[in-house]
């Protein structure tokens, strides 16, 4: 009697139930009878968590290759696509240097795909304070008033940028330079608007890099 009921569920809709178990079934010796093949992968490095205040140097690595196993079927370009190492750098809150052994923790891999190593194994890391300020601004002439003349006035707007970078190579910048202005020909009053550019390609402007330059050229 109290089989009757579990007898009846187990009877509703059999055709169906057993069609889904022999799917699985298949799926499974599939999965288990694919074989297992290694693969050599670039994989990008996202560097998460960093301080406000810290830069990373620029020689730091933008990607590893990674050695992966798994069924041959799950790496194809496609299924890796996504594969990344994910460094968090949370933990670092002064300058130096600092080595990251990388690990399966910092992977994120699709299921069924085992990491065996990367190359290079580590990353070692330089990480510099962050630092603003404001420099003046330098006119540059390519060439002289014509002959007889000289600048009597010379107006930059804006006088002075802010430029940011690490601390070290910030401190050693007194100014950010004008493309050169040809006045060769100029006997009165000109406007220009020019970029400007710094010394160091490590170090940025957080303004705009474009100034007015207002020159007054009379005769001497």
């Amino acid at each position: 009697m109290t089989l009757r009921p579990l007898t009846r569920a187990l009877s509703r809709n059999f055709g169906w139930k057993l069609g889904s178990l022999l799917i699985a079934v298949l799926l499974w010796f599939a999965y288990v009878g694919e074989p297992e093949a290694v693969t050599m992968r670039t994989a990008p490095i996202l560097y998460r968590n960093l301080s406000k205040d810290l830069l990373i140097g620029q020689d730091a690595a933008d990607s590893v290759r990674l050695a992966l196993r798994g069924p041959a079927g799950r790496l194809s370009s496609a299924a890796l696509g996504d594969v990344a190492v994910d460094l968090d750098l949370g933990g670092i809150q002064s300058p130096g240097e600092r080595t990251f052994t990388l690990s399966d923790g910092d992977l994120r891999l699709p299921d069924g795909i085992t990491f065996l190593r990367a190359i290079p194994s580590q990353l070692h890391l330089q990480f510099a304070r962050r630092k603003s300020k404001e420099v003046p601004v330098e006119v540059r002439f390519s060439s002289p008033p014509p002959a007889g003349y000289r600048i009597v006035r010379q107006e930059v707007q804006p006088g002075r940028l802010r430029i940011a970078g690490p601390e070290a190579r910030v401190d050693a910048i007194a100014v950010a330079q004008t493309d050169a202005i040809d006045v060769s020909a100029v006997t009165g009053t000109g406007e220009y608007r020019v970029n400007t550019f710094l010394s160091d390609s490590q170090v940025w402007f957080e303004s705009p890099p474009t100034v007015t330059v207002k020159l007054a050229v009379g005769k001497k």
